[in-house]
């Protein structure tokens, strides 16, 4: 069995119901029964059960096995053993009280830490990177409101404007050629103006 996949099946376990201060420890020195010892806290008895159901889960689905649970009664303390590492699920109090970290932590295992210090990152997953944080706007500012273009006028609009003024142009051309061509008209019907168109013209008389 790879130790390696072993112990990072258990802490993907914990890490997905949130597990604090989780240390991994090499124990290969110490003792001949396991390779591991995996600490890891939860702020509650639900937590910690969940813990313990969530690295179970985790590591059988992997296709390895998992020897025995105990501790799930209380929820304050539970170890999972899973052959050549073991996991100690604890509540804050329980592990601050027996601090097994001084017992089992001659050898600290690094590994990769995600975004918070409770969180560490899987193996097939690349560290975030960090967030760009827009900078703040001035209180009172107001977001000056997008302005519209101008929407063109329809050209079937200005087609119809323009044959109603060509119209119009030509009725008034048209009124007023009737009107001179009736004050043509009635100014020939008058007699004076009839008899001097009759009479001829006069000599001019040319002085002695």
């Amino acid at each position: 069995m790879d130790i390696r996949k072993l112990q990072r099946a258990i802490v993907d376990g914990l890490e997905d119901v949130k597990a604090q201060q989780i240390a991994v420890f090499n124990t290969e020195h110490l003792s001949s029964m396991f390779e591991r010892v995996i600490i890891a806290s939860g702020t509650s008895n639900r937590q910690t059960k969940a813990l313990a159901a969530s690295v179970r889960d985790s590591v059988k689905s992997r296709g390895m096995q998992v020897m025995s649970t105990e501790g799930e009664d209380n929820g304050e303390w539970i170890i999972v053993d899973c052959g050549a590492a073991v996991a100690h699920i604890m509540q804050p109090a329980i592990r601050d009280y027996y601090h097994l970290e001084e017992i089992w932590g001659g050898k600290t295992v690094r590994m990769k830490v995600g975004d918070v210090n409770t969180k560490l990152v899987k193996a097939s997953e690349p560290a975030p990177a960090p967030r760009k944080t827009a900078a703040a706007k001035p209180a009172g500012a107001r977001t000056p409101a997008p302005r519209s273009a101008p929407k063109p006028a329809p050209k079937s609009g200005a087609k119809t404007a323009a044959k109603t003024a060509a119209k119009t142009a030509a009725t008034k051309a048209g009124n007023k050629s009737a009107a001179y061509q009736r004050v043509a008209a009635k100014a020939g019907a008058r007699p004076g103006a009839r008899a001097a168109a009759k009479a001829p013209a006069r000599k001019a008389v040319r002085p002695r």
